[in-house]
Protein backbone atom coordinates (compact mmCIF):
# COMPACT_ATOMS: atom_id res chain seq x y z
CA UNK A 1 0.00 0.00 0.00
CA UNK A 2 2.84 2.45 0.89
CA UNK A 3 4.59 1.74 -2.40
CA UNK A 4 1.35 2.44 -4.26
CA UNK A 5 0.81 5.66 -2.28
CA UNK A 6 4.41 6.76 -2.91
CA UNK A 7 3.98 6.09 -6.63
CA UNK A 8 0.79 8.22 -6.76
CA UNK A 9 2.58 11.07 -4.96
CA UNK A 10 5.45 10.90 -7.46
CA UNK A 11 3.04 11.01 -10.38
CA UNK A 12 1.23 14.00 -8.85
CA UNK A 13 4.54 15.81 -8.33
CA UNK A 14 5.59 15.11 -11.94
CA UNK A 15 2.26 16.47 -13.20
CA UNK A 16 2.71 19.63 -11.09
CA UNK A 17 6.23 20.14 -12.44
CA UNK A 18 5.00 19.74 -16.03
CA UNK A 19 2.15 22.15 -15.35
CA UNK A 20 4.55 24.71 -13.86
CA UNK A 21 6.90 24.36 -16.85
CA UNK A 22 3.98 24.95 -19.23
CA UNK A 23 2.89 28.01 -17.26
CA UNK A 24 6.44 29.38 -17.31
CA UNK A 25 6.75 28.80 -21.07
CA UNK A 26 3.41 30.52 -21.64
CA UNK A 27 4.42 33.51 -19.51
CA UNK A 28 7.74 33.81 -21.34
CA UNK A 29 5.96 33.72 -24.70
CA UNK A 30 3.42 36.33 -23.60
CA UNK A 31 6.14 38.60 -22.21
CA UNK A 32 8.09 38.37 -25.44
CA UNK A 33 5.03 38.98 -27.61
CA UNK A 34 3.87 41.91 -25.47
CA UNK A 35 7.00 43.89 -26.29
CA UNK A 36 5.84 44.07 -29.92
CA UNK A 37 2.97 46.31 -28.83
CA UNK A 38 4.97 48.79 -26.77
CA UNK A 39 5.57 52.16 -28.36
CA UNK A 40 9.21 53.26 -28.33
CA UNK A 41 9.78 55.88 -25.63
CA UNK A 42 12.92 57.40 -27.12
CA UNK A 43 13.46 58.76 -30.63
CA UNK A 44 14.97 56.34 -33.11
CA UNK A 45 18.70 56.79 -33.47
CA UNK A 46 21.15 55.58 -36.03
CA UNK A 47 24.90 55.67 -36.25
CA UNK A 48 27.17 56.05 -39.21
CA UNK A 49 28.75 52.77 -40.34
CA UNK A 50 32.13 53.70 -38.85
CA UNK A 51 30.60 54.51 -35.46
CA UNK A 52 28.72 51.26 -34.85
CA UNK A 53 30.34 50.64 -31.48
CA UNK A 54 30.71 54.26 -30.38
CA UNK A 55 29.89 54.70 -26.71
CA UNK A 56 29.13 58.39 -26.76
CA UNK A 57 25.38 58.92 -27.31
CA UNK A 58 26.05 62.48 -28.46
CA UNK A 59 27.45 61.04 -31.70
CA UNK A 60 24.11 59.41 -32.57
CA UNK A 61 22.03 60.98 -35.31
CA UNK A 62 18.28 61.42 -34.78
CA UNK A 63 16.22 60.01 -37.64
CA UNK A 64 13.45 62.37 -38.68
CA UNK A 65 10.03 60.93 -39.43
CA UNK A 66 8.86 61.40 -43.01
CA UNK A 67 6.26 64.05 -43.70
CA UNK A 68 2.68 62.73 -43.86
CA UNK A 69 1.41 61.97 -47.37
CA UNK A 70 -1.98 62.84 -48.76
CA UNK A 71 -4.57 60.21 -49.65
CA UNK A 72 -4.02 60.94 -53.33
CA UNK A 73 -0.27 60.27 -53.00
CA UNK A 74 -0.89 56.99 -51.20
CA UNK A 75 -3.55 55.89 -53.71
CA UNK A 76 -1.14 56.67 -56.55
CA UNK A 77 1.25 54.03 -55.18
CA UNK A 78 -1.18 51.27 -56.16
CA UNK A 79 -2.74 52.83 -59.26
CA UNK A 80 -0.81 50.48 -61.55
CA UNK A 81 -1.96 47.35 -59.69
CA UNK A 82 -4.45 45.39 -61.81
CA UNK A 83 -7.59 44.14 -60.03
CA UNK A 84 -8.42 40.52 -60.91
CA UNK A 85 -11.55 40.22 -58.72
CA UNK A 86 -13.34 43.39 -57.60
CA UNK A 87 -15.48 43.68 -54.48
CA UNK A 88 -18.56 42.96 -56.60
CA UNK A 89 -16.93 39.79 -57.97
CA UNK A 90 -15.97 38.69 -54.46
CA UNK A 91 -19.56 39.26 -53.25
CA UNK A 92 -20.66 36.81 -55.94
CA UNK A 93 -18.14 34.20 -54.78
CA UNK A 94 -18.18 34.41 -50.96
CA UNK A 95 -21.25 34.55 -48.70
CA UNK A 96 -19.58 37.01 -46.29
CA UNK A 97 -20.68 40.65 -46.07
CA UNK A 98 -19.43 43.72 -44.18
CA UNK A 99 -18.11 43.75 -41.47
CA UNK A 100 -17.12 40.10 -41.84
CA UNK A 101 -15.93 40.27 -45.44
CA UNK A 102 -12.17 40.74 -45.09
CA UNK A 103 -11.08 40.73 -48.75
CA UNK A 104 -11.80 43.88 -50.77
CA UNK A 105 -10.07 42.88 -54.00
CA UNK A 106 -7.79 40.25 -55.48
CA UNK A 107 -4.74 41.58 -57.33
CA UNK A 108 -2.93 38.33 -58.21
CA UNK A 109 -4.51 35.00 -58.99
CA UNK A 110 -3.31 31.58 -60.19
CA UNK A 111 -6.28 29.27 -60.67
CA UNK A 112 -6.32 26.52 -58.07
CA UNK A 113 -2.96 27.59 -56.59
CA UNK A 114 -2.76 31.03 -55.02
CA UNK A 115 -4.11 34.53 -54.77
CA UNK A 116 -3.05 37.89 -53.34
CA UNK A 117 -5.82 39.95 -51.83
CA UNK A 118 -6.17 43.40 -50.31
CA UNK A 119 -8.24 44.52 -47.34
CA UNK A 120 -8.56 48.28 -47.02
CA UNK A 121 -8.36 49.00 -43.31
CA UNK A 122 -9.38 52.26 -41.63
CA UNK A 123 -9.15 53.35 -38.01
CA UNK A 124 -12.93 53.53 -37.63
CA UNK A 125 -13.33 49.75 -37.90
CA UNK A 126 -14.89 48.33 -34.71
CA UNK A 127 -12.03 46.02 -33.69
CA UNK A 128 -9.56 48.93 -33.42
CA UNK A 129 -11.34 50.62 -30.48
CA UNK A 130 -10.06 48.02 -28.04
CA UNK A 131 -7.17 46.40 -29.91
CA UNK A 132 -5.25 48.38 -28.69
CA UNK A 133 -6.17 51.86 -27.45
CA UNK A 134 -3.68 54.43 -28.81
CA UNK A 135 -1.98 51.69 -30.88
CA UNK A 136 -4.45 50.08 -33.27
CA UNK A 137 -3.39 46.68 -34.58
CA UNK A 138 -5.41 44.37 -36.84
CA UNK A 139 -6.18 41.34 -34.62
CA UNK A 140 -4.33 38.22 -35.69
CA UNK A 141 -7.50 36.14 -35.75
CA UNK A 142 -8.95 38.56 -38.34
CA UNK A 143 -5.77 38.30 -40.39
CA UNK A 144 -6.13 34.52 -40.38
CA UNK A 145 -9.83 34.86 -41.32
CA UNK A 146 -8.84 37.11 -44.25
CA UNK A 147 -6.39 34.42 -45.41
CA UNK A 148 -9.12 31.78 -45.10
CA UNK A 149 -11.51 33.91 -47.16
CA UNK A 150 -8.86 34.38 -49.83
CA UNK A 151 -8.31 30.60 -49.86
CA UNK A 152 -12.09 30.24 -50.24
CA UNK A 153 -11.96 32.41 -53.34
CA UNK A 154 -9.22 30.20 -54.81
CA UNK A 155 -11.10 27.00 -53.98
CA UNK A 156 -14.51 28.20 -55.17
CA UNK A 157 -13.04 29.21 -58.54
CA UNK A 158 -11.68 25.73 -59.22
CA UNK A 159 -13.35 23.52 -61.82
CA UNK A 160 -16.22 21.57 -60.32
CA UNK A 161 -16.65 23.88 -57.33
Amino acid sequence: WQCNQSMKQSQTQIQRNQSNKMKLALLATLATAATAFVAPSAPLTTRSPTQIFAEDEAEAEVVEEPAPRSAAEISALTSSVKTIFSLEDINGILPHRYPFLLVDKVVEYEQGKRAVGIKSVTLNEPHFTGHFPNRPIMPGVLQVEALAQLAGIVCLQMEGA
